[in-house]
């Protein structure tokens, strides 16, 4: 227990030892930490499982065990060690209610977005501008960054209030439970962001979350293979499969910083987890500064009477499919194209409209490995359909580092490998 005791207490911690069954020596640790103000306190109670029981205590092969057999002597033995059983507790005060009362429905942004349509930003940092947006709206919102600040952009939190501001460091785990605390009972509109890859490490933190009902908002940034020379340590590729198991959460994939800063503004007053996914290149401005989104609502960004094939892409791959729909028309194929803007809930009724009016054949194109992501989203939409056919295209491989551009069209989703995939597809 020493041992214990001083690890805390390097890192700061009034460390108090205790026998966790002596109910005297508690309540004197619980006087002492209430004199303790300039330092959290920390009690570390030694404790046997089944204290008290016979045949029982501190034995193997009984965790989450009923007693069965034994329950009638262990009660028996345990009422008799009662020095006072007449003894009944005296007045318990309640608990004083002294937090001000907080409300934090509304949120919205301070100003509407202000961009040009062709303009290129990084939607990593259209985050930045709309977590100071509704920071300047609502008194509530606070940020959490491990250490990626300058990054994530979550640094622009630091110019409306650093006290809204809580720097966790590398350790994403602790950054999510802290997330999840400050989210508590509705006391704040949290915003827990770093690289999305580094959001694997703290999964256990949101899967408890999800039980225990928590509203925490989750911003990850360098997704997939278009991070480039940084290597396949910080790209994050499984993500979406991640936050897509979580029962409840909701998946944003905004694609230019117009749907970013409506994203962030939706997951403010979204119940539940919500994850966006944001990008480290710059993608073109493509919607209006008006342009209306709802969650689990697709945009056709694309579109013509003569479309062959769906593509449905996000992000960097959204971004592509542009590109390679202006190569296909100077060839006479027309395609449609989809931004999902959120994976979870997926417009399902618009894959389904979209795909018949287009023969049948869809394109999904992802940043992400093929196991989980939009790919696998759309396939669920239309498995109940007749004559469709999805072809996934996504990162079938463990990457590596290099220009992100190469990256792209050396694991399949560039401009030039969605024009292929297009031309195999009408084929069939």
């Amino acid at each position: 227990m020493e041992t214990y005791k001083k690890r805390l207490e390097s890192f700061g911690f009034h460390a108090i030892v205790v026998d966790g069954h002596d109910i005297l020596e508690l309540c004197k640790a619980f006087d002492e930490a209430e004199s303790v103000l300039d330092k959290p306190t920390c009690l570390i109670a030694k404790t046997f499982k089944g204290k008290y029981f016979p045949d029982i205590e501190n034995l193997m092969n009984w965790h989450g065990k009923a007693l069965g057999d034994k329950t009638a002597s262990v009660v028996e033995h345990v009422e008799a060690l009662m020095k006072n059983p007449a003894v009944k507790p005296s007045f318990i005060a309640p608990p004083t209610m002294d937090a001000p009362d907080v409300n934090i429905s509304g949120v919205a942004l301070s100003d509407p977005p202000a961009y040009n349509l062709g303009d290129k930003l990084a939607t990593r940092q259209a985050y930045g501008t709309a977590l100071a947006k509704i920071a300047k709206n609502h008194p509530n919102v606070v940020a959490l960054d491990g250490d990626m600040k300058n990054s994530t952009f979550s640094q622009e939190m630091l110019k409306v209030d650093k006290n809204r501001y809580i720097e966790c460091f590398i350790c994403e785990q602790n950054m999510l439970g802290v997330g999840i605390g400050v989210a508590c009972r509705d006391r704040s509109v949290a915003f827990a962001s770093t690289f999305a890859a580094f959001l694997t490490r703290g999964f256990d933190n949101l899967r408890m979350g999800v039980i225990s009902q928590t509203n925490l908002n989750v911003v990850g940034s360098h997704c997939g293979v278009s991070i480039g020379e940084d290597g396949p340590s910080q790209m994050a590729l499984e993500d979406i499969a991640m936050f897509r198991s979580l029962p409840g959460c909701t998946v944003f994939y905004p694609s230019d910083a117009v749907s970013t800063e409506r994203a962030i503004e939706l997951a403010a007053n979204t119940r539940g987890i919500c994850f966006v996914r944001v990008s480290r290149p710059a993608t073109p401005v493509i919607y209006s500064n008006q342009e209306q989104f709802t969650v689990g609502k697709a945009k056709i960004v694309r579109k013509s009477d003569s479309d062959q094939v769906l593509v449905v892409a996000a992000g960097i791959t959204l971004a592509e499919t542009m590109k390679a729909a202006d190569m296909l028309a100077a060839k006479g194929i027309n395609i449609r194209v989809m931004d999902p803007f959120t994976i979870k809930p997926l417009d399902i009724t618009a894959v389904q409209d979209n795909a018949a009016a287009c023969g049948g054949r869809v394109i999904t194109v992802e940043d992400h490995y093929p196991e989980g992501g939009i790919g696998d989203a759309v396939l669920d939409a239309v498995s109940s359909y007749r004559n469709m056919i999805v072809r996934k295209l996504a990162v079938n491989a463990v990457p590596r580092s290099g220009p992100p551009a190469e990256l792209l069209e050396m694991f399949g989703i560039s401009a030039n490998n969605i024009v292929k995939a297009v031309n195999d597809v009408i084929k069939l």
